[in-house]
């Protein structure tokens, strides 16, 4: 499938499970569904997803946290905003092997893995860059052209972050997307979008200043409505109760009093009072929504699984250390667990 076609229409324990029977009420549909049944099993970055309403099967492979830092002379005049980034992953220990690798040689060979394996999409869930520099993003663009895979983009908070710059988190993101990112989004909107392959909607929205706003919140329940399988691709995971801070998006521990890195990113603080009350409702529709099949995301560099109301948040090894998530999307009744 090429991929103009694709935009115009994510341990070694192994868990599986059903989705509890939870109803969602649309507002505007006033008509009730019954939740998906679905079964995850997950073998270290390998993960293998059942559930009903799947119709082929699809493969992903999920990319986040590369953490690129290649520049030019086009980013001297940024350098005292960039200096740190640039130093911070210049080699890295690959995950697996636990060899020797660099951000750039991770993104070749997982880029290559996907060819091989002839995967139906490619997720690049946020901080694919320590910084917006062009010669970057040229450089992705330039590899994913190569192999010709439809592909997803999504922003983390790195990848438009210049430490130092002023400005507001949401006024630093609207820019260097704008400036830089803009050509990744391949002509949709940056902060939310949606897309169809196989029959699964991916929808792609961007929580990288931990907070969501009432656009993506009325765009999220939209899609719901259509009662499609739906995967959500966030940069920063879904609160999960017994996890740290990291574990941002709709926290309620999060707010200035817990923001210990400010300083060190050199970024605006948290606000004190903490998520907006649309963040709280945006997490509240995700894990009501019946037919959700899954989060996928990447932020803290460490895979993870978590199960919130009977819905599995599935988070990506980094990428700079060769991370990435092997994901098979197959039908229920390949392996007759419609039987169970």
């Amino acid at each position: 499938m090429k991929r103009r076609s694709f935009i115009k229409r994510g341990t070694a324990a192994i868990s599986s499970f059903g989705l509890s029977n939870n109803y969602f009420t649309n507002l505007d549909l006033k008509k009730r569904y019954d939740p998906l049944k679905t079964f995850v099993t997950i073998d270290q970055h390998r993960v293998s997803f059942f559930a009903e309403g799947i119709n082929e099967s699809l493969k992903v492979i999920h990319i986040a946290d590369t953490h690129l830092f290649k520049d030019d002379e086009r980013g001297i005049p940024f350098e005292k905003y960039s200096n740190r980034m640039a130093k911070a992953y210049n080699q890295t220990t690959h995950f697996l092997t636990r060899s020797k690798t660099t951000p750039e040689d991770s993104f070749v060979q997982t880029l290559a893995y996907a060819k091989e394996v002839n995967a139906d999409v490619i997720t690049l869930v946020g901080d694919i860059f320590s910084f917006p520099s062009e010669l970057a993003i040229e450089w992705v663009l330039h590899k994913l052209d190569a192999i010709n895979i439809p592909y997803i983009f999504v922003a983390g908070n790195h990848d438009w972050h210049y430490e130092g710059m002023e400005g507001t988190m949401e006024s630093l993101r609207s820019t260097w997307i704008k400036n830089r990112l803009l050509p990744l989004y391949q002509g949709n909107n940056p902060l939310m979008a949606k897309y169809d392959t196989k029959g699964i909607r991916f929808l792609a929205i961007d929580n990288s200043t931990y907070q969501i706003n009432d656009e993506q919140l009325t765009f999220f329940n939209e899609q719901i409505a259509t009662g499609m399988p739906i995967v959500l691709l966030v940069h920063i995971p879904m609160y999960a109760p017994g996890k740290n801070i990291s574990y941002g998006c709709a926290n309620p521990n999060w707010s200035g009093a817990s923001d210990r890195n400010y300083k060190l990113e050199r970024r605006p603080k948290w606000p004190e009072n903490g998520h907006t009350q649309t963040t709280f409702n945006f997490y509240q529709s995700i894990f009501n929504a019946p037919n959700l099949l899954g989060i996928f995301a990447g932020h803290i560099h460490q895979n993870s699984i978590e199960i919130i109301k009977g819905k599995p948040q599935i988070v990506s090894d980094d990428n700079a250390s060769g991370g990435y998530l092997d994901i098979d999307f197959l039908k229920l009744e390949d392996n007759h667990l419609n039987k169970i």
